[in-house]
């Protein structure tokens, strides 16, 4: 059974002619119906094979391309006579036939030059076909370098007897697939000779990452080989086959690994699943070292057995002595501390530096006798500085304390000698005596010897006084003149701790008693403008008053509840120990919790930063951090951390408000609010001439309030200038109604120097200040 090529529509050239002088005609490739294994197969056969020169072709249609299908496979399943079953005239027969391939971007139609033709390779059969059986051959040949949108294929036939079953024309992809958590696309295999893997980038599975990209090879035979990278699943979540599953309740997992989840560690909570960590129980605490998959530890217990014992020891000693505590909170970084405090009537003042140890016992010495003193002993851990800040109540569970006292007598000693009052003709001095309780005492006696200092005299000459209180007012001295001076306590028994180091004094001169009244000129001018300041302060709240409705200003000045202080300020220098003082003044801030931004001006102790203060619970606040510069000694050190001391006794709209300070890390700070306009003497000149009379006189009431608060806390200021006043941006929005008028100034002023009983005397002088200018609130 025959059919004509063109009905399946596979071009055959050349077509069948006629040949000159014969029936025949020469006929190339045709269809046939075969019938092979009990079924039907249509196929395209030639068999020429008594014919010279044969070239038969047989072309398929357009072949679409897959736009990434570079390289294709022909799979061919045909038939091959054998040439002997044809007898000897056969002389030109062949076995073997071309596969030939055109590259086109459109269907030419039945246009056919075998130029356009490559060459893709010769199909030879595995077996032939003989005479009585038949043997179907299978070959698969591949296709490369295809860049065309299509493509045709073409078989030669040059005197072979071929029948041909079928054509299959298929290109290779690797599968989609799951690979370490990555999932990669299916993929077209290609390659050419100097391609043979394709590289796929490939993406992390739902709840997985990777620091880089995972990618794998496609193969030209459509495996995948060599993977690069590997996606894990997030904190949280462990791998479960080809996906990344939450943490069940009671287990978490802390990074992106390939490990699984592991149960929640002790006294911690078991919250929601997908936990990266499980915080805390309440009462419980991680230090800033412990890693987040640790466990949580508790405060320890108080020391147990806390005694003191004075036998055997040399005077003025002490041995305390202690048992670990009964819990430890689950910690071995057990540290103790011990305060001292020296307590006289009902007032307790620390006696020494707070100090850390890992023994269970200490040594303190130079005690004096007859005085309680009161040790607190505490245990420390890890995480003992974690609740002083969130829960100090806590925080004194871990705490014991003693008191005790000695009752040995030292001889008393002189302590310490000072200047309280000179002129031309006279020194005042007083001193002190150790121990502090004998200063009273009516058994205790001193002699003071003094002289002149004058190196000139061959012999030394005291004048001697005997005399029963710590002071003595020494008269009939010479204006002008250096003095040495020193002093001896005995007690009722005549022992003695010895003489003071001998110190010196100087009279004043008659040239410097003609300069007072100059200084008192000086102190009278400023008396005058601390009227004109109170002038405008009595003013202004008696407009704020005649107002129902408040101006914003007066929630800074015309608030008499906001201004009165609530307790005096307390010198931080009377505290032995500055870190005392600092603790019990100002807030310890974590490092963490602020972050410098830029410097801003450099000050006494080093640079002055802006920055931003987070703290738990609280917004972000723009604050001026000062620091310590490196290589501070230790008395800058102790100046630092009284600064910070003074300033945290102080809460006033027109006071410089402390955040907080950091002492217990390596670089101190200290933190207070920002003040966006800086310094009010480089504000003023940098804004000369735009101010009105009442804005300024507004800068005048901020500075007045500030420094009526200072008085009232007992605290003179001695360096107010334009350089310590600064400025919030705020500060000039303020309601021009609430301003005194001029003349309203003047009237006043004129009533209080007519009334000389209002006037307080200022200009008490301090003996501190060399130069003899008044040191109080009035002065400043």
């Amino acid at each position: 059974m025959r059919a004509a090529g063109r009905e399946l529509g596979w071009l055959t050239w050349p077509p069948n002619v006629e040949r000159e002088g014969s029936q025949k005609s020469q006929v190339g490739w045709e269809v046939h119906q075969r019938t092979l294994n009990g079924s039907q197969f249509y196929t395209y056969q030639v068999c020429n094979v008594e014919e010279r020169e044969q070239d038969n072709w047989l072309r398929t249609t357009f072949i679409q391309r897959h736009p990434s299908a570079s390289r294709v496979f022909v799979e061919l399943k045909f038939i091959v006579r054998d040439c002997n079953s044809f007898g000897e005239g056969t002389l030109t027969c062949k076995e073997t036939f071309n596969l030939f391939t055109s590259e086109s971007d459109a269907d030419v139609g039945t246009t056919f030059r075998k130029g356009q033709f490559r060459k893709v390779a010769t199909i030879a059969p595995d077996e032939i076909t003989k005479r009585n059986e038949m043997h179907l051959n299978t070959e698969t040949r591949y296709v490369e370098n295809l860049s065309r949108k299509g493509f045709y294929l073409a078989f030669q036939d040059i005197g072979a007897c071929v029948a041909i079953f079928s054509v299959r024309v298929f290109y290779k992809t690797c599968p989609a697939t799951v690979k370490s958590l990555a999932v990669f696309p299916e993929t077209v295999a290609r390659g050419g000779e100097k391609q043979v893997l394709r590289e796929v980038s490939g993406t992390c599975v739902e709840n997985a990452e990777s620091e880089e990209q995972p990618r794998i090879y496609c193969t030209l035979d459509g495996e995948w080989v060599v993977p690069v990278g590997q996606c894990q699943c997030k904190p949280g979540f462990e791998e479960a086959e080809d996906s990344c599953r939450e943490c069940q309740p009671g287990f978490f997992k802390a990074d992106a690994s390939s490990s699984k989840c592991e149960p929640c560690p002790d006294n911690t909570q078991r919250l929601n699943p997908g936990a990266s960590f499980c915080p805390c129980m309440a009462g419980f605490y991680r230090a800033h070292t412990d890693p987040i998959t640790g466990p949580c530890s508790g405060l320890p217990s108080a020391p147990k057995d806390l005694e003191a014992t004075s036998n055997h020891l040399p005077a003025g000693k002490l041995l305390l002595s202690w048992n670990p505590p009964e819990y430890t909170g689950g910690r071995d970084d057990i540290t103790y501390s011990v305060l001292c405090q020296r307590c006289e009537s009902f007032e307790c003042k620390p006696c020494g530096e707070k100090i850390r140890l890992s023994q269970h016992g200490v040594s303190v010495s130079e005690l004096d006798a007859h005085f309680n003193y009161t040790f607190t002993v505490e245990a420390h851990s890890g995480v003992s500085v974690l609740v002083n800040e969130a829960a100090p109540r806590t925080a004194r569970l871990s705490s014991t304390t003693l008191t005790t006292s000695l009752q040995h007598t030292d001889p008393p000693r002189i302590a310490s000698m000072r200047l309280v009052e000179r002129d031309s003709t006279s020194l005042s001095l007083s001193w002190d005596v150790s121990p502090r309780q004998l200063v009273q005492s009516p058994s205790v006696h001193y002699e003071l010897a003094y002289r002149k200092k004058d190196n000139k005299l061959d012999v030394t000459t005291y004048v001697v006084l005997k005399l029963e209180r710590s002071s003595v007012k020494i008269s009939d001295l010479a204006p002008g003149t250096a003095y040495l001076v020193k002093v001896q306590a005995f007690s009722s028994d005549g022992s003695s701790g010895g003489s003071s180091v001998e110190e010196q004094f100087e009279t004043l001169s008659d040239e410097h008693l003609n300069k007072t009244g100059v200084i008192l000129t000086s102190a009278v001018g400023g008396a005058i403008m601390l009227l004109l300041v109170i002038v405008i302060l009595v003013l202004c709240r008696r407009r704020s008053n005649s107002h129902a409705r408040q101006g914003p200003e007066d929630a800074y000045f015309s608030n008499p509840e906001q201004l009165k202080p609530l307790k005096t300020y307390v010198d931080p220098h009377t505290y032995e120990d500055p870190n005392i003082a600092v603790l019990k003044f100002a807030t310890e801030i974590h490092p963490s919790h602020i972050t410098k931004q830029k410097v801003i001006g450099a000050g006494e102790f080093g640079e002055v930063y802006r920055g931003i203060l987070k703290g738990p619970g609280r917004k972000e606040v723009a604050v001026a951090i000062k620091t310590l510069k490196p290589g501070y000694t230790e008395k800058q050190r102790q100046d630092f951390l009284s600064e910070a001391s003074i300033m945290g006794q102080f809460t006033h709209q027109n006071i410089i408000r402390l955040e907080g300070v950091v002492t217990k890390f390596k670089h101190a700070m200290i933190v207070t609010e920002y003040m966006e306009n800086g310094a009010l003497d480089r504000y003023l000149r940098d804004h000369d001439g735009e101010f009105t009379s009442y804005q300024l006189l507004g800068m005048l009431r901020g500075i007045a309030a500030g420094m009526k608060y200072l008085s009232e806390m007992s605290y003179v200021h001695r360096d107010l200038a334009a350089r310590n006043i600064l400025l919030m941006l705020q500060c000039w929005l303020q309601d021009r109604s609430k301003r005194p008028r001029f003349g309203d100034i003047v009237s006043l002023l004129d009533k209080l120097l007519r009334s000389p009983d209002s006037l307080k005397t200022i200009a008490d002088f301090d003996p501190r200040v060399s130069i003899r200018l008044p040191s109080t609130s009035g002065s400043d």
